[in-house]
């Protein structure tokens, strides 16, 4: 199953923006009745909330994410997870080619590889990047 994804709702041509005293609509478009309900329950108890009906305009809709939007973890190879669990580590290019048996140069595009699938900045903020959404625990 992939993620939920909040997304801002069209609204309609010369409504204008939402007042400031209403509250925040949202609709819930997830297949999964029960993900759905949970969601239900949860935007049921927070102020300025309110669930909107199916027919209803939205200021924000709630909906099952694509493959595309889910986990980076969900496109990381088991051998770009290996290089990151080393990179997490502190492993250089050099001991990540020494523990894995292969180049210097293969190394570097595996850690390459994954720092632009987490779209991270280098290999530090890769590692911040995987802990925070839950590929790697540190």
């Amino acid at each position: 199953m992939s993620a939920p994804v909040l997304t801002r709702a069209a609204r309609p041509e010369g409504a204008g923006p939402p007042a400031r005293t209403a509250p925040l609509r949202i609709a819930i478009r997830i297949g999964d009745p029960v993900l759905s309900a949970r969601f239900a329950a949860a935007i049921a108890g927070i102020p300025g909330l309110v669930l909107a009906a199916e027919d209803e305009a939205a200021d924000a809709v709630l909906q099952a994410g694509t493959q595309a939007d889910g986990p980076a973890d969900a496109r990381l190879t088991p051998r770009e997870r290996e290089v990151l669990r080393l990179v997490a580590e502190g492993a250089s290019n050099k001991a990540i080619a020494r523990a894995l048996g292969i180049s210097v140069h293969t190394a570097k595009f595996h850690v390459r590889s994954l720092i632009d699938k987490l779209d991270a900045t280098g290999r530090t903020d890769a590692v911040a990047h995987a802990a925070r959404i839950g590929v790697i625990r540190l």
